[in-house]
């Protein structure tokens, strides 16, 4: 497989590559991408044939969008390229209408955004966060508008309760308006939790998912070893979003950009890192490969979003898309994460004969 190697982004004309650029980094300090750096990631990842490239308006205070932009203007290839972005985190300060998913907001996030891509569409526009506030109906309305507009092509939701989305897919479908297409969260051998609402809602209502942190905060990538277990338990310094390590607040909590700390440093998720090594050690590629290629090829997921802080790092996880599995190796990886029975959902892992008097009864999408 390769990046040109493209997929539909759900039930949708949206064709992507298996692999999406995350912008992130570009114009952060500390931790992130200069313009030098950006370029070269943005150049490299162009080159081998990737089309599917995703910011947000709050990525470094509005300067990624402002070097996507550019970097996409010098390019010329605007017309190849599938541009994703967000809104719904506050932007700023001082009002409440710089932040959630109001229609105030929608709009003055689009505007925002359009200006500093420097472009007149969005092909993909996330909600990035649910604001527990703003009623489906007055989403859908507001994105109905900007398509109607032509400023946005597609939208999806990131971040927010499979329900609530459910919800807006079906008032869509009922009122002949247009339909999310994708869903965005985390998913990756660490955190599975999407697989119990989220994925089976994407397959009913065709929408497909684009994860992101499919290496689990550098986790996976092997870096760190047990001794974080030492640093967890006394909650004093964990990983940010991007791996690197910050110091904590006195009381534990996190003064860095990861709101999940502690969370990834448990035997368990050091279980999984095992079985990672174990498997490139095996295929003779690198842990991070391991596991993007486990996310990339699971169902009812259309594109994986990756990040990278130089181009050895981008061009390691493209590699990843070459990478097959032996039953026996799939298998390993499935058990060391598979999730814990979860109520209700452990009654749905019942034979269909404990349900139907006896009788095995098989549904028609699964064969």
């Amino acid at each position: 497989m390769s990046l040109t190697q493209y997929r539909t982004l759900g039930r949708s004309g949206l064709i992507v590559s298996p692999l999406a650029l995350g912008t992130m980094t570009f114009g952060a300090g500390r931790w992130g991408a200069g313009e030098k750096t950006a370029r070269a990631l943005f150049d490299a990842y162009v080159g081998a044939g990737g089309n599917f490239i995703d910011t947000a308006d709050i990525y470094s205070a509005g300067r990624s969008e402002d070097m996507l932009g550019d970097f996409v203007a010098h390019s010329g290839q605007r017309d190849r390229l599938i541009i994703a972005t967000k809104s719904g985190f506050p932007r700023g300060e001082g009002t409440p209408l710089w932040g959630g998913n109001g229609a105030k907001n929608i709009r003055l996030g689009i505007e925002g955004s359009l200006k500093r891509l420097k472009t007149d569409y969005i092909d993909m526009y996330w909600m990035h966060v649910w604001d527990r506030v703003t009623p489906a109906e007055e989403v859908i309305d507001t994105l109905a508008t900007a398509l109607r507009s032509g400023k946005i092509l597609h939208y999806g939701f990131s971040n927010t309760p499979a329900w609530y989305v459910s919800k807006v897919a079906t008032l869509a479908a009922a009122h002949g308006l247009p339909a999310p297409v994708g869903l965005q969260y985390s998913y990756s051998l660490i955190e599975r939790g999407v697989e119990l609402e989220v994925l089976p809602a994407g397959e009913e209502l065709a929408m497909g998912l684009v994860p992101w942190s499919p290496l689990a905060f550098g986790l996976l990538t092997g870096k760190y070893g047990r001794d974080m277990l030492d640093h967890a338990s006394r909650a004093t310094e964990l990983p940010n979003k991007d791996g690197e390590v910050t110091e904590n607040d006195s009381d534990g909590r996190l003064n860095g950009d990861n709101p999940y700390g502690g969370i990834l440093f448990t035997e368990r998720n050091f279980n999984i890192v095992d079985v990672v090594k174990e498997i490139a050690g095996e295929l003779g590629r690198s842990p991070a490969e391991v596991a993007l290629a486990w996310v990339t090829k699971r169902k009812g997921v259309s594109s994986v979003l990756i990040g990278a802080s130089r181009v050895e790092q981008l061009t390691q996880n493209i590699a990843s898309l070459d990478i097959t599995f032996a039953d026996d190796q799939l298998r390993r990886l499935d058990e060391v994460s598979t999730l814990p029975l979860l109520n209700p959902y452990f009654i749905f892992q019942m034979p269909s004969e404990a349900l139907f008097g006896g009788s095995k009864v098989t549904g028609w999408r699964q064969g």
